[in-house]
């Protein structure tokens, strides 16, 4: 083969790529959008299977279709994986990258379950795909509004980790003295029984499984379920001035972002400096009058 055939056979391959690439990534072009959306409905078809195929009556009567169908997505989804490999300009970033991530732990499930039984259940994490939605549809600038809560997050860690030491330390004690308070005699079979009572009375769960039958068990667990009522209160006050210390740090750095080229001298004419004070009136460079200086200086 010579060199211009050659470079023709991987100028079509390229092509190849290209166009392969437009309607996999590029959900603006019409073989685009059908794309995604058609992967949209394979995935909820995928999840609403796995679904089924938890129901004993559906799986006693259709278990091998379902497991037909599971299979045939799960193959699709292979396909669907390689060619964004073969197509995507950079592999490693989208190996990398969150979708890519999801992709490939969509498809684990179905190969480990050929070992290990029932771990086909775990397909349902294919339902993290669903989050494509935002982009197909174009509600990507919704998307922006969840990094504010993980700045608010991120912010209240400490906090949060503080409360969660203290509900613990609780929990545990009210759990020693409610195992010395009923005893095992009450369904208190142990200290550690005693902290799940604990836990379950504090977050206000109440399953009912142990209760207290003593009036000093009574008197133990009214205590704690208001104390259970307060302590919901602390990580939602704790979350609310993190999400607003958020959002006004992102309307402040909008606002100083807006005014930044207001409030800056205009750059250097000579050197190009930039970033000089409001009111300076030379480079602090190279000494050359800035724009606007001396109509100020006549001014004052």
């Amino acid at each position: 083969m010579t060199e211009r055939a050659r470079a023709k056979d991987q100028d079509r391959r390229a092509a190849w790529r290209v166009t392969l690439g437009n309607v996999i990534y590029n959900n603006d072009t019409p073989a685009g959008r059908l794309f995604d959306l058609l992967l949209i409905a394979a995935i909820l078809v995928s999840v609403f299977t796995v679904m089924l195929d938890s129901v004993a009556g559906f799986r006693a009567r259709y278990g091998p279709v379902l497991r037909q169908v599971e299979w045939a997505l799960t193959l699709l989804f292979t396909v669907e994986y390689a060619l964004r490999l073969i197509s995507a300009r950079h592999p490693r970033n989208y190996v990398r990258s969150f979708f890519g991530l999801v992709d490939l732990l969509s498809l684990i499930p179905a190969y480990l379950a050929l070992f290990f039984p029932g771990a086909q259940y775990l397909l349902i994490v294919r339902a993290l795909r669903l989050l494509r939605i935002f982009r197909i549809l174009k509600l990507a600038r919704y998307l922006s509004e969840a990094s504010v809560l993980t700045e608010a997050l991120r912010a209240s860690l400490a906090k949060i980790t503080v409360f969660l030491a203290v509900v613990l330390t609780l929990v545990t004690i009210i759990g020693a003295l409610m195992y010395v308070v009923e005893g095992p005699k009450y369904g208190f079979t142990s200290i550690p029984t005693s902290i799940y009572w604990a836990i379950v009375t504090l977050t206000t769960v109440g399953y009912g499984d142990i209760a207290p039958k003593t009036p000093w068990g009574k008197a133990l667990a009214s205590v704690a379920m208001i104390l259970g009522y307060g302590i919901i209160a602390v990580p939602t006050g704790i979350v609310t001035v993190g999400i607003a210390q958020a959002q006004a740090g992102r309307r402040g750095a909008a606002a100083g972002s807006a005014g930044s080229g207001a409030g800056r001298r205009p750059s250097c004419p000579r050197c190009g400096l930039e970033g000089h004070e409001p009111d300076a009136r030379f480079c602090r460079r190279c000494g050359e009058a800035l724009p606007g200086a001396g109509a100020e200086a006549g001014g004052v």
